[in-house]
């Protein structure tokens, strides 16, 4: 099985099926998977050398929350652009900076492949965005033509090839939900390797060979936020999985899932494996 997912490339021309939807739910869903995510994704943007001062274009911004946190990295001196091409969710960026009181940031709905900006920036960031771009190594080598001589390229993507390792007999749940989630992926036509193919993206692109890193959340304690978060993500996948004809709302019993993957991980003592990715980061050469 594994040999199978890690084999399988997206070739379209197009643009990938966001897989998790456009719906009020899934705007939610980003905000708790930034508090999942969100330290790894800190301490990327602090390796780098993201600092006081900066300007940083924002790739993908969601419902804001790395932007949220690049400005407070930037300080009131600096400057952050957040580009998605989901106009509707920007609102709900916008309305958490005004609430945060932050004012350096500033969100436009586009395609960041082929906008244009005055001035060039001092770091270009992206979280899970790649993936969904029909060719992510080409989307890369534009997206970086917005920055200056010098300036950070720093980008997460999710490594779903390795996701079969963690399959095992005494957790058959996790094994279904893992089952489900890289069918659902290869349906859509997003890239499985995206993680790992950030390598082949900065060096094609003329940069260095960028520092990685692999994380995963995981998880094994009562009240771990983890359980909770899988069933958001599930809520969010239900769709196309009902689409590609994979799974039934029956079968997948949303509602109860969080609950029966936690009674899952006590009885296995396996802990769970939240999607893995890997971080990258290297600087434009001078």
């Amino acid at each position: 099985m594994a040999k199978d997912y890690a084999e399988h490339l997206h070739t379209s021309k197009s643009d990938a099926t966001y897989t998790l939807g456009r719906t009020s739910h899934e705007t939610n869903r980003l905000i708790e998977q930034s508090r999942i995510y969100g330290e790894s994704t800190r301490r990327l943007c602090k390796r780098t050398g993201i600092s006081n001062g900066m300007r940083v274009l924002e790739i993908g911004s969601g419902a804001g929350d790395v932007a949220l946190m690049l400005a407070e990295l930037v300080g009131p001196t600096g400057q952050i652009v957040g580009v998605d091409i989901n106009a509707e969710i920007l609102g709900t960026a916008r309305q958490r900076a005004i609430d945060t009181g932050l004012h350096n940031l500033e969100f436009i709905a586009g395609d960041a492949r082929s906008l244009t900006f005055s001035d060039k920036f001092d770091a270009v960031v992206g979280r899970f965005v790649l993936m969904y771009m029909a060719d992510p190594g080409k989307a890369f080598s534009q997206l970086i033509t917005h920055l200056k001589p010098g300036g950070i390229a720093a980008f997460q993507e999710p490594e779903y090839t390795l996701y079969p390792a963690f399959l095992h007999p005494d957790t058959p749940l996790m094994n279904q939900l893992i089952t489900w989630i890289l069918d659902v992926f290869k349906h859509s036509g997003a890239h499985l390797n995206a993680g790992i193919g950030l390598y082949q993206a900065f060096v094609d692109a003329g940069l260095p060979p960028p520092a990685m890193h692999l994380e995963s959340p995981i998880g094994a304690e009562k009240t771990w936020a983890g359980y909770r978060y899988m069933a958001t993500i599930f809520q969010s996948l239900l769709p196309l999985l009902e689409k590609y004809g994979l799974a039934t709302v029956e079968q997948v019993e949303v509602d109860t899932l969080a609950e029966r993957i936690r009674q899952e991980v006590l009885t296995s003592k396996r802990p769970f494996f939240l999607p893995l990715h890997v971080t990258a980061y290297s600087t434009l050469r001078i």
